[in-house]
């Protein structure tokens, strides 16, 4: 099983998150911030990945060292469970809708850290979460997890609309990029023999 956990504690943050890519889309998720908890619960679901993130943080101040961080510590948990990455697909993308909002993610786990993130919020903020932190969660994972993830929000009226399709896009991705493909076997999906040089 392709799986692990990883806790990360700062002066601003005490954060575990477990993972295990070969899961069945189970989540549970305590982090103080609900609309997180909605999007991850979306990655989950999504991408049949089984995720687990308990956050402690400085949420008086605002969510802002939260949600970085719990984009850093499943990033580097999801870099531990990817393993040596002989035998998986490596390439994902995905397309969805939501009514009017479209949104599109594409991955490559190249072993490089690259984030191109297109999304025009319509709000400022979904309730109390400010859209501005999506991009820190996006930067945390991709500068941990060593991938390449281009993320464009395509159209979209209601920004709730807008962040979910982006999740569910991403976790879809994300679940195409890990599967195992029959016929690479344990070959390296890389001409230069290595993913994580």
């Amino acid at each position: 099983m392709r799986h692990a956990t990883v806790t990360r504690n700062t002066l601003e943050t005490q954060i575990t998150v477990s993972i295990n890519l070969d899961g069945s889309g189970v989540g549970c998720f305590e982090t103080g911030v609900p609309f997180l908890d909605h999007m991850m619960d979306q990655i989950a679901r999504h991408g049949l990945v089984d995720l687990d993130v308990k956050a402690v943080g400085d949420l008086h101040i605002d969510a802002h060292h939260t949600v970085e961080d719990i984009g850093i510590t499943l990033g580097q948990a999801f870099a531990r469970a990817i393993g040596d990455k002989k035998g998986i697909r490596r390439y994902g993308h995905a397309y969805v809708p939501l009514d009017e909002a479209l949104s599109r993610v594409v991955i490559d786990l190249s072993g490089r850290p690259g984030l191109v993130y297109n999304i025009d919020f319509t709000r400022a903020s979904i309730g109390q979460f400010d859209v501005d932190l999506f991009s820190e969660f996006f930067h945390g994972f991709v500068n941990h997890a060593m991938v390449t993830l281009h993320i464009d929000n395509l159209r979209g009226i209601n920004s709730h609309h807008q962040a979910e399709t982006v999740f569910k896009a991403f976790g879809r991705a994300l679940r195409m990029a890990v599967e195992t493909d029959p016929r690479m076997a344990d070959q390296m999906p890389s001409t230069k023999g290595t993913l994580t040089a």
